[in-house]
């Protein structure tokens, strides 16, 4: 996932709009990947980093909280709007700060 991020990014195509997304994306698969550490029984050291992995990625999340521009840019995005936030469980107060 982090690779695929990294090309992404380094493209002519990424825009401001897709930060988020692009960052909930790795989140879940962070999340997925310690969730699904019963079936394939990862070892401590693997679980603790992408513990650490998904407490960096959350680290920088927040920061996007700092710079109204990724909310802005998201709106006005034809693809994204406000459904983007509504579909991914947003709390109506963080959308009507958007």
């Amino acid at each position: 996932i982090l690779k695929d991020a990294t090309l992404f990014f380094s493209s002519n195509e990424p825009t401001l709009a897709e930060v988020i997304p692009a960052m909930d994306n790795i989140d879940s698969a962070f999340t997925d990947f310690v969730i699904e550490d019963t079936e394939i029984h990862l070892s401590d050291i693997i679980k603790s980093s992408v513990t650490v992995a998904k407490q960096t990625l959350n680290k920088y999340y927040n920061l996007t909280d700092d710079s109204e521009v990724y909310r802005i840019s998201m709106i006005l995005h034809p693809e994204h709007k406000f459904d983007y936030f509504k579909k991914h469980g947003w709390p109506a107060d963080w959308i009507e700060d958007a």
